[in-house]
């Protein structure tokens, strides 16, 4: 499985080197005002890629730290709960304790 996995890594590879080389004409970016900036395409879609996978994982930080928080409630009440049942599982040992039979009298 793992050599399955390295062929398939090695082919992305090659085809996306393959890619960059094709692409190495310089592109020019132009940007408001006037200005622009001249660089290999691959450069530049390299650029946006790696900026759009910063703010998709900015946009995800939010979520993140409100399911730690979750998570961090829930093992606290769940650490409570236990502590619950511990102090509660003597108690309902004792009460389990069998009742005489009909037919005996009891001691008063």
């Amino acid at each position: 499985m793992r050599a399955l996995i390295l062929i398939i890594r090695l082919i992305i590879f090659f085809f996306l080197l393959g890619f960059a080389a094709m692409n190495s004409d310089p592109v020019s970016l132009r940007f408001f005002f006037d200005t622009q900036w001249q660089a290999p395409l691959v450069i530049i879609l390299l650029g946006f890629f790696a900026a759009g996978t910063a703010l998709g994982a900015l946009s995800l930080l939010g979520t993140l730290f409100q399911l730690r928080r979750e998570l961090s409630r829930t093992r606290r009440e769940l650490a409570r709960e236990r502590e619950r049942q511990a102090v509660l599982k003597p108690v309902a040992s004792d009460a389990a304790v069998q009742p005489p039979p009909a037919g005996e009298a009891v001691a008063q």
